[in-house]
């Protein structure tokens, strides 16, 4: 299988820790890819017209989209636990890792407003709201102890991922300080090897 990544995204990150934790990373061959708002990239496109990360290309060329249905794929093909099965936890997970998903795009979007956009052009009170809508959700999971103790999985490694990445990109945002919960949490993830492995470089 191939997975089109950049160490910098955390979307692609998720399916490396889930691979890792199912044991399927050495079945998967990293692929660079970069992806940049207004640059062309015909061959990825080719590929995905979304244009996002990750892809994960099966062994009989079949594309499979989303880093949640990608986790979810691996998890069944490795017969894991990262998504639970069946009943209220299964929704639970689901709607959790909506909400990270959610958290990760406006980050993203956070990022581009500022890096991307020509200045001048920066519109602050949209990238304000994106990056409220990411800080009130990490609010939400500081007051979810079922997340933050619970068994490992696809909504504990999304959130690594969203703490990673403000570490990665909003260094000075304070976010260990006004939540000492998740800061607690993400040091605790810090010890499991696939976490510490796929830590984003250096920005």
């Amino acid at each position: 299988m191939k997975l089109t990544f950049s160490p910098a995204s955390p979307f692609a990150r998720k399916v490396r820790i889930a691979a890792i934790e199912l044991g399927l990373i050495d079945k998967i061959e990293l692929t660079p890819a970069t992806v940049a708002p207004g640059t062309a990239n015909e061959d990825y496109s080719r590929i995905t017209p979304l244009k996002k990360l990750p892809v994960l290309i099966t062994n009989d060329g079949d594309v499979i989209l989303d880093s949640y249905v990608i986790v979810e794929y691996l998890n069944e093909m490795a017969g894991g636990s990262l998504i639970p099965d069946y009943g209220p936890r299964r929704w639970k997970a689901k709607t959790n890792h909506s909400l990270i998903n959610g958290m990760l795009d406006s980050m993203l979007l956070c990022r581009y407003e500022k890096m991307v956009r020509p200045q001048g052009l920066q519109w602050q009170a949209w990238s304000d709201d994106h990056w409220n809508r990411a800080w009130t959700g990490m609010a939400r999971f500081e007051n979810m102890p079922d997340v933050l103790n619970g068994p490992f999985d696809i909504s504990q490694i999304g959130l690594v991922c969203v703490l990673g990445y403000a570490d990665f990109r909003f260094a000075d945002c304070g976010w260990r300080k006004a939540y000492p919960k998740l800061d607690a949490f993400h040091q605790k993830m810090l010890e499991r090897p696939s976490v510490k492995i796929s830590v984003p470089p250096a920005a």
